[in-house]
């Protein structure tokens, strides 16, 4: 509970400094890059190698990309039903599927979890939710914006050239030996920035406007996103009796918030920008009360 007070105001810390307009104006963005550049990739070298490959591994690598397949039906049936427009639909199929598993997940994988569940966190987003960004992402850009579709090399060498990605790499052929003590106190300095430049980042972004007529896809896409893709991954987890602690960390990952880079992409390509701010600022919210509801659902089936 601790932990989680601290990033709570570190969020508003955020909110805070960007009503006062203390910071230039690409604040939020040169924050975001430092933890893309810096704090991830450190905190991912720091705590990959730590991980031992077993049948429990499978549900990081696996539950993203079925939930990712479950939500985008779930979204294209709503939106049949509810005949929501191309731009919402779009910006829905871009926010609701893909979650803030790195950000803003991470951070609250070890509030939450310790640092022992942080390596499946980051499996969880390195594996899953960043190259379902890249590809799924991208393609859903190209069909709802407009633009020409990516070539499949663009895609393979932005998953490539992701800084974290080759971290985790390097930490997966690191697995089973032990880095010197000079290099493990100067990650573990480095990754304990991962924590407050995030939160502060994700504060100076959040934006809580809605634009009339936007309630209905709104409340239907965050309740998929923080409600009903969790409740799914937990019984399908059961049902094929899956177990422990990565297991516990992917079901909670599959309930994190609208990805705050799926959302910045969705405004740059037009896909209802007010909408889409209100899905990242408000689901972020609105997950500090969902998200222990959905530890404690998980410490009751699978504790």
């Amino acid at each position: 509970m601790e932990n989680l007070i601290v990033i709570f105001l570190l969020l508003f810390l955020g909110v805070g400094l960007a009503r006062l307009k203390v910071l230039p104006a690409n604040s939020a963005q040169t924050l975001n890059l430092f933890v893309v550049y810096v704090s991830l990739p450190a905190l991912v070298l720091l705590r990959v190698p730590q991980l031992s490959f077993s049948s429990q591994v499978i549900a990081p690598l696996v539950l993203p990309w079925i939930m990712l397949c479950v939500s985008a039906l779930l979204v294209l049936a709503c939106s049949r039903l509810f005949h929501w427009s191309r731009e919402i639909t779009g910006a829905l199929l871009l926010m609701i599927p893909l979650g803030n598993t790195s950000f803003f997940g991470i951070p609250m994988v070890a509030a939450f979890f310790g640092d022992s569940g942080v390596p499946y966190a980051v499996l969880y987003d390195q594996l899953g939710s960043f190259p379902a960004l890249s590809t799924y992402g991208a393609i859903i850009l190209a069909t709802y914006s407009g633009g020409s579709k990516p070539a499949p090399a663009a895609i393979v060498k932005k998953i490539l050239t992701f800084p974290p990605f080759i971290a985790l790499i390097i930490g997966l052929f690191l697995m089973g030996t032990t880095l010197p003590l000079v290099a493990t106190n100067i990650l573990e300095m480095v990754a304990a920035s991962l924590v407050p430049v995030v939160m502060v980042a994700i504060g100076l972004q959040i934006t809580l406007k809605l634009p009339p007529g936007s309630w209905g896809p709104f409340g239907i896409g965050l309740g998929l996103r923080l409600v009903v893709a969790p409740v799914v991954a937990l019984f399908l987890c059961l049902s094929l009796g899956f177990s422990g602690p990565a297991v516990q960390v992917a079901i909670f990952e599959s309930g994190m918030p609208p990805m705050v880079t799926a959302g910045a992409l969705a405004m740059i390509a037009g896909l209802a920008p007010q909408l889409t701010a209100a899905l990242v600022g408000l689901g972020i919210l609105a997950s500090f009360a969902t998200l222990p509801l959905l530890y404690k659902l998980i410490g009751m089936f699978l504790g």
